[in-house]
């Protein structure tokens, strides 16, 4: 779809008539989203869900269409049902589940084929599907009511989504947009040369930051749909892209080994490299995730193939980003990370999900559980919280076992005691991290040993 005239992003949402406001939400203030998830983590409640409960939830969810290439897979909750348990289960039939994305109350899921799924939260009933010809899906990032999905030719496409009873997506402009036969082409229009793996948008500015594995990160103006800056990042495959939505400073990843630090100059388009993070071991960056949970506190976490997180926090005088350990216990590559509040999600190249908490002001992290999610290695990972019901966190994992789950994520972590004292109730517990080999798929095996790359 092209435009040719300038307009803003909230003008998209007229097209319909039927409201003459603005829907394009900002995400909640970093704030905003801490005292949520503040308010969950000291609820004094608890809420177990038995196996024949988890069960007959199973049974009545409702199956995918007969023409579906999805079926129910079966339920499995190997951690304590008291912080993390599995509610929906899906397996896709044909290909592999490449990127999850959370909107207003639906999932949408990028696999191989060229269908973007969407599910409803949290059960996963199936809602519908936005269909391109470009095939499969690599990245889908959703901001307000707006869809980003990046596909098998190196484009983007934008799509508004109207999250109401009756579902209903539009796409609204694919970038980079065609050139008119009557406009000169632009060299700043160029699409990228390869796969896009990562999107980021900065919504101060209305910038959408894509990366790719032509190791280059390119900046689109999404009112006009037009490519504002290109530049070269790294010197590999681009692996992640986030965007500090309180300040405009973009932060990257690659197989290169290192994190790279950029902002935008000022009055002008263009980006400059500020600062270089690099871990001990250099190896390669798969994943990355910004933890803003503190005012003006900022920590940034990066999951590698050594099976390592490192994190970052950012000083509050200078702005520099310092190194303050890492998270050890995966056993092979984290291929992905999610940071909510206080919490942190990793999925991994063994199989499992590890649930981290952060201690306030402080360097320290304890691991609240592991998850042994899948049957293969744990490719994306998406979260969001589950306000209304009060009951916590929403967590979304596929894998390459060609499952897609979603678990509910319940801490209890403070009860006050007949003295008046108050308990830090998860360290009394000691959640036990079950030292049992992960549960690995045969072809997956082969495929490892043979020296393939399953992760991609």
């Amino acid at each position: 779809m092209e435009h040719k005239n300038k307009r803003s992003l909230l003008s998209y949402f007229h097209e319909d008539g039927k409201s003459t406001q603005p829907q394009l939400h900002h995400l909640p203030h970093h704030q905003q989203i801490s005292c949520n998830l503040d308010n969950f983590l000291c609820s004094t409640s608890t809420s177990i869900v038995s196996p024949s409960h988890q069960n007959i939830m199973h049974s009545m969810m409702q199956p995918p269409s007969p023409d579906s290439p999805w079926t129910l897979s079966p339920l499995q909750s190997p951690s304590p049902p008291l912080l993390c348990h599995c509610i929906a289960s899906l397996h896709r039939l044909d290909g592999t589940v490449h990127a999850i994305a959370a909107i207003n109350g639906t999932v949408f899921t990028g696999s191989d084929s060229s269908r973007i799924r969407a599910w409803r939260q949290p059960d996963c009933l199936e809602r519908g599907y936005l269909k391109v010809s470009s095939g499969s899906v690599r990245a889908i990032l959703a901001y307000g009511n707006v869809l980003f999905t990046s596909h098998k030719d190196f484009k983007i496409r934008m799509w508004i989504v109207t999250a109401s009873d009756n579902f209903k997506a539009k796409k609204i402009s694919t970038l980079p947009r065609k050139n008119s036969l009557f406009m000169f082409p632009r060299r700043t229009s160029e699409g990228h040369k390869d796969f896009i793996s990562c999107m980021a948008y900065y919504n101060a500015e209305g910038l959408l930051y894509t990366g790719s594995w032509d190791k280059t990160v390119k900046v689109w103006r999404v009112w006009d749909s037009l490519c504002v800056d290109t530049f070269l990042a790294h010197d590999d495959n681009v692996n992640g892209v986030v965007v500090n939505q309180e300040d405009g400073v973009v932060f990257t990843c690659s197989c290169d080994g290192s994190i790279k630090i950029w902002r935008r100059i000022y009055g002008q388009s263009s980006h400059t490299l500020t600062m270089t993070l690099k871990s001990q071991s250099s190896s390669p960056i798969n994943a990355m995730a910004l933890s803003t949970s503190v005012i003006d506190s900022y920590v940034l976490y990066s999951g590698s193939s050594d099976g390592f997180i490192n994190f970052w926090e950012k000083e509050k005088v200078s702005g520099r980003y310092n190194h303050g350990g890492v998270l050890q216990g995966h056993r092979f590559s984290v291929l992905c990370l999610v940071a909510l509040g206080k919490l942190i999600f990793s999925g991994s190249e063994d199989t499992t999900i590890r649930v981290w908490r952060r201690e306030e002001g402080k360097f320290s992290h304890e691991c609240l559980a592991v998850v042994d999610a899948h049957r293969g290695p744990v490719k994306c990972l998406a979260a969001s919280l589950e306000v209304d019901k009060e009951v916590g966190v929403l967590l979304y994992s596929a894998g390459l076992d060609q499952n897609f789950k979603v678990w509910r994520v319940k801490l209890m972590v403070e009860e006050k005691s007949g003295t008046g004292q108050i308990l830090d109730s998860a360290s009394n517990m000691k959640l036990k991290e079950f030292e049992i080999s992960p549960v690995l798929s045969p072809s997956w095996v082969l495929r490892k040993l043979h020296g393939s790359h399953p992760s991609r």
